[in-house]
């Protein structure tokens, strides 16, 4: 059964394909989470959750994977209020422009 088949087309639920290639169904909210131009820590968020499955949920053994994923959402917490506040929208950068700035940048500031 393919994944469109179990659930009618206006449900809250959508299918999302994995790091992994598997596709598998969630509500529409946490599909979002994994949209890139919603997420702009969706590589770390994955990294920290691929170490947990990993290291068998030990926690510190992820903890640089943790605060990458902290320090990820910091910054473009900051661009995001900047651009509030200069009138910018969207306010989060799609996927695309968070490339051009982090290129502009010349290196990861997280």
């Amino acid at each position: 059964m393919k994944c469109e088949e179990t659930h009618a087309p206006n449900s809250n639920w959508l299918c999302v394909m994995l790091p992994s290639k598997k596709t598998v169904r969630m509500p529409v909210v946490t599909g979002r989470l994994r949209d890139p131009d919603i997420n702009p820590c969706l590589s770390e968020s994955d990294a920290s959750t691929r170490c947990l499955d990993e290291n068998n949920y030990e926690k510190e053994r992820c903890s640089t994977y943790f605060l990458k994923y902290k320090n990820c959402r910091k910054f473009w917490h900051s661009i995001m209020m900047q651009r509030r506040r200069n009138g910018v929208k969207p306010y989060m950068p799609t996927a695309a422009e968070r490339d051009e700035i982090l290129r502009a940048m010349g290196k990861m500031p997280y």
